[in-house]
């Protein structure tokens, strides 16, 4: 069951011809928030999970800021176009079906968009690798469709939230290259994106990423020297993050593009 949202505002279609403005750049992107699970459960072990009032309230403080969240295909999008001014990534792991409930709604009120990161090899199931974590349910393919069609960005997490610094080339290969597929399959749609499980990666990593067809990846913590967007760090935005700790992590974020972008013409 998913929420009836068709009263709400459509977000903003992302770029019809997003493969024409996603292509390489040495500055690095706009702030990019990171999520996971929206949902009222109180049991939150590893810290991923924001209430949909939180939610409101967080998306509330950016708009009130003159800050618009956009999918990872847009905020890339308007870089190349030198655009991104104002933009904040929006970005949510792991593809739970309370984004399609709970998340989507709240961003259609605002017009925001978002990137869902889908384990194409897990719909309909569950988070199997939190082990001491409470069980949560994963995107269906229906909810998939219906995230896109609300104007959301569908990339890959993967299909088994595996780590992919400790896979063997098959694993690899599957993990990125079978997963993109699957995911193009059922969206009708290119899957510029591609998400690391827990955030780990090497170059070899960043290697068969690019090799699946991928132009962006995004990560925690910045990449190998000369990973570019294929390793594009995040903030983590989590329920404790009121008014005051949203604007730190923004200005954490600036500090981390200035870096970034030093970083960058060093490998020149």
């Amino acid at each position: 069951m998913v929420a009836d949202i068709s009263a709400a505002p459509r977000a903003a279609e992302p770029d019809p011809e997003p493969a024409a403005d996603i292509r390489p750049n040495r500055r690095s992107a706009a702030w990019v928030a990171m999520y996971h699970s929206v949902s009222d459960c109180p049991d939150d072990p590893y810290n991923v999970t924001v209430t949909p009032a939180r939610l409101e309230r967080q998306l509330a403080w950016l708009a009130g800021r003159g800050l618009r969240g956009v999918s990872m295909r847009e905020l890339l999008a308007a870089r190349a176009r030198g655009a991104e001014r104002g933009l904040v990534g929006l970005t949510f792991d792991d593809g739970y079906a309370d984004f399609v409930t709970e998340a989507l709604p709240v961003l259609r009120r605002r017009g925001f968009t978002a990137t869902v990161f889908v384990l194409a090899g897990m719909l309909g199931g569950e988070n199997a690798w939190d082990a001491g974590g409470p069980r949560k349910p994963l995107l269906d393919a229906d909810g998939v469709r219906l995230a896109r069609a609300a104007g959301m960005e569908i990339a890959s997490h993967g299909m088994t939230h595996t780590d992919l610094t400790g896979a063997d080339d098959r694993v690899m290969d599957t993990e990125t290259g079978e997963s993109r597929h699957l995911l193009m399959a059922l969206t009708g749609d290119d899957v510029d994106g591609f998400c690391y499980p827990y955030g780990r990666l090497d170059e070899r990593a960043t290697d068969a990423v690019r090799d699946a067809g991928y132009r962006y990846a995004c990560a925690i913590a910045p990449g190998p020297a000369g990973s570019g967007d294929l390793a594009l760090p995040r903030i983590h935005v989590g329920q404790s993050d009121t008014p005051a700790r949203l604007e730190l992590k923004r200005r954490l974020a600036r500090v981390c593009r200035r870096t970034l972008d030093a970083r960058a013409l060093e490998v020149v």
